[in-house]
């Protein structure tokens, strides 16, 4: 690519991560190189495997293996910090055509990372390089400086019907 542009999937509606998986193997089947970092994530996801099968793609996650339910602990701000290093060298450094940041907006809005950190990453981003960057409440300078937005709306969810999340769709 000669440019990359910045995108944002955010929203209260299912699909975020998913739309930027979709992306990621789109990208993966073109021949790009690809990083995904997952931030306030550690639990065993199904993607998780996908490194396996692509050998153009790095996967980490940056979370502890429970949700940050009110407060974030010490661990959980630690393991943020630690994974915005990695992210600010994928997005930076020009080894990756797509750097896909997970959760990232979760993450700045329970202030696992100031956005100020993350506005300056966006700033230095390498030209060629696409960033997506997920996670409900996307901030509003985020929004700003993305090139593309989405919001993914909830209408009607199979959760509230008491469906948990299933292997292969959800996990």
């Amino acid at each position: 690519m000669e440019r990359g542009y910045i995108q944002i999937y955010t929203g209260n509606g299912k699909g975020k991560t998913t739309a930027a998986l979709g992306l990621a193997l789109r990208a993966l089947c073109a021949g790009f190189k690809v990083y995904i970092g997952q931030f306030a994530k550690g639990q065993n996801y199904s993607e998780l495997k996908a490194p396996e099968i692509f050998e153009n793609l790095t996967m980490e996650q940056y979370g502890e293996p429970t949700f940050i339910v009110d407060k974030p602990s010490s661990k959980d701000i630690e393991r943020a910090e630690q994974g915005f290093k990695k992210a600010y060298n994928a997005v930076t450094g020009g080894e990756y055509d797509l750097v896909i940041l997970d959760e990232i907006n979760i993450a700045v809005l329970l202030d696992l990372i100031p956005v100020e950190k993350v506005l300056n990453m966006l700033d230095k981003k390498c030209i060629k390089t696409e960033v997506i960057l997920t996670g409900r409440y996307a901030n509003e300078a985020l929004i700003e400086k993305a090139d593309l937005v989405t919001e993914m709306k909830e209408i009607k969810h199979y959760y509230n019907s008491g469906i948990t999340a299933r292997r292969g769709i959800e996990n």
